[in-house]
């Protein structure tokens, strides 16, 4: 059965991300990169990592979810979790993005969350 193998990232809308970003690296030490995010290496040997990254509030990436925020769950086997998803009745994004990321696919929880899987590049 593909799974769920970790976080891939918290994801959220703010009202100022470069400043929050800013806060973030000040007071908590987050090596906050130029893409406005920070990446944590749980395993600096492994493809997966977790991001945390703050989006613009006016944001469409998290539609049609109406939630601040998206989760990123990382995963072994995204085509496989996607046609287990599907044959359980649960609504799944047509479109897979492909990048030199890995492979994204998308659902919405049963509270109406945006939920990104990403299978990372081998």
């Amino acid at each position: 059965m593909a799974k769920v193998t970790g976080l891939g990232g918290i994801f959220f809308k703010a009202r100022d991300p470069a400043a929050l970003g800013a806060w973030y690296a000040k007071h908590l030490g987050l090596n906050v990169e130029k893409w406005g995010g920070a990446r944590f290496e749980d395993n600096a040997g492994s493809a997966g990592y977790t991001l945390w990254s703050p989006f613009a509030a006016d944001t469409g990436y998290f539609a049609p979810s109406t939630q601040p925020y998206m989760i990123n769950f990382r995963v072994d086997d995204l085509d496989a979790l996607l046609a287990q998803l599907r044959a359980d009745g649960i609504q799944v994004d047509d479109r897979v993005d492909e990048s030199e990321y890995g492979r994204f696919g998308w659902l919405m929880d049963p509270e109406g969350t945006r939920i990104e899987l990403w299978q990372p590049p081998a």
